[in-house]
């Protein structure tokens, strides 16, 4: 692997450099955008018990703020909650724009490198072929091991930027779909603690599940 890495010059360097941070970025926001992170089960039906005992006070707030994306966002309308409701929806929709850059947090940093690391490949092969056409001018066509070097370096150069682009990419692509998932799921959920502590929602939300 060593031997690899050395034929293909100096290029290899960032190429692993991109390859190690984007691994470190995958492995992170799967950590982070777990459903029961972002969205825990129960959490409006816990909130409304709350206001309907008369218990909620600022600790519960304060958990309720810390603990998940979700509950960040519903603790934003509670603060607001004798407040009417669009005041409350007002202050769900900032609490919700911070909680999307958060969730969409070093997804700009893997799209950048799966747009990259191919050019730091395309770079590598350019710079291995002038050394095999500098090669072929100095000592011409009848060493053919003196040329391998050059192709080596521009084949192993762009198969390792390829290699590092396209898992990049689709995880990219992956992140972002469940992101859009995660944030109309969000959405429903706080429209329905608006419409329950308002009146306008008919069904008891203590008996229903989130799914």
């Amino acid at each position: 692997m060593f031997e690899l890495i050395q034929s293909g010059g100096w290029l290899m360097l960032p190429i692993i450099a991109c390859s190690v941070l984007a691994l470190a970025i995958i492995v992170e926001r799967f950590w982070m955008l777990r459903i029961a992170r972002v969205l825990p089960r129960h959490l409006v039906t816990q909130v409304w018990t709350w206001v309907r005992n008369r218990q909620l006070d600022a600790g519960k707030l304060h958990a309720l703020r810390s603990g998940s994306p979700l509950g960040r966002i519903l603790a934003a309308g509670l603060v607001n909650l004798r407040h009417d409701r669009v005041i409350m929806k007002e202050a769900i929709e900032d609490a919700g724009r911070h909680v999307v850059l958060e969730l969409e947090r070093y997804l700009n940093t893997l799209g950048t490198i799966a747009a990259i690391t191919p050019l730091l490949g395309l770079q590598g092969t350019v710079v291995g072929m002038i050394e095999m056409f500098a090669t072929l001018e100095a000592i011409g066509a009848g060493n053919p091991a003196a040329l391998s070097g050059g192709i080596g370096k521009a084949l192993i150069t762009t198969a390792a930027g390829l290699s590092v682009a396209i898992p990049s990419l689709m995880f990219y692509r992956y992140f972002r779909g469940k992101i859009d998932v995660l944030v109309m799921r969000m959405e429903q959920e706080a429209t329905k603690m608006v419409e329950v502590l308002h009146g306008e929602r008919e069904q008891d939300v203590a008996t229903e599940e989130l799914t």
